[in-house]
């Protein structure tokens, strides 16, 4: 079963159709139908290892200040108690606790499945992020969850190589700050190179301005881990509000056309929208 990571960016895009939201659609109308789908989102990030772990996971609205008909969307994809039982067992000896009743299916996850998958009917699952691990954990909690691939699963990894909301600017609705594409393009080098390599790059010059915290970053190295040596290829690529990295790539699944330019920036907010404080 292919994997995948995706830039999603504003969760606006669950509104909107542009050459991202046609990419995750691509992406989606492509691989084999999975028996059930894993993501690891970037808005579930808090103090434990968890997997959701309730028949009917509800739909998270986990922002603030964004118009009502994103706040109306629904997702009601059903859970799969037993995969979160699988995933507590793959990732051993890290403990992996089972939540029944906090979390249910986030921004982070919905705003790319109602495009890959709109009719919400395959389960999902949702991974979390522990704050207190380093990179190498996160990689490696990656690499276990590889096995379950074989067994019809499909993983996810939603967040953003490069994610600064202090530095947006929503002036510029479809490039990135000299930075932003500087560390963009080295992390497209590695992850299509050897992805297993990808947590070295918090040494690169322009790390602590394009990753100022992990959350966004951390699913990718899940994907990365889950390929190992394996090449990523690019599903879509490019920037928005000068500071956000939209680039998604898949493993094991080539989507040529959707990589290739197109018109379309990413869904934006307007001028003097408080970035920093909506969760994005």
């Amino acid at each position: 079963m292919p994997a995948a990571f995706i830039g999603h960016g504003n969760p606006m895009n669950a509104l909107e159709r542009n050459r991202y939201t046609e990419a995750w659609r691509t992406f989606g109308a492509s691989v084999p139908k999975p028996r059930a789908i894993l993501v690891i989102s970037a808005h579930w990030y808090t103090n434990a290892t968890a997997v959701t772990a309730m028949p009917r996971p509800r739909t998270i609205h986990d922002f603030y200040g964004f118009p009502q008909p994103l706040f109306d969307v629904e997702y009601p994809a059903p859970g799969l108690p037993e995969l979160a039982t699988q995933v507590a067992d793959v990732v051993k000896p890290t403990w992996c606790g089972a939540d029944v009743d906090s979390w249910g299916i986030d921004h982070g996850t919905w705003s790319v499945l109602v495009h890959a998958f709109p009719d919400a009917s395959i389960p999902v699952v949702q991974l979390a992020l522990n704050a207190f691990k380093d990179f190498d954990h996160h990689l490696e909690l990656g690499r276990k969850l590889a096995q379950l691939r074989d067994d019809g699963v499909l993983i996810i990894g939603s967040g953003n190589i490069v994610h600064n909301l202090r530095a947006v600017d929503f002036g510029q609705p479809d490039t990135g700050y000299d930075w932003a594409l500087r560390f963009d393009d080295a992390a497209r080098e590695q992850l299509e190179s050897n992805p297993t390599e990808i947590a070295a790059l918090d040494s690169h010059p322009d790390f602590r301005l394009a990753v100022p915290t992990p959350d966004h970053y951390l699913p990718m190295l899940y994907i990365a881990g889950l390929a190992d040596t394996e090449p990523l290829n690019l599903l879509v690529d490019g920037h928005a509000a000068g500071s956000i990295s939209m680039a998604a790539y898949t493993l094991g699944l080539n989507c040529p056309e959707a990589a290739k330019p197109g018109a379309g920036s990413a869904a934006l907010s307007p001028d003097g929208f408080p970035a920093a404080d909506s969760n994005l």
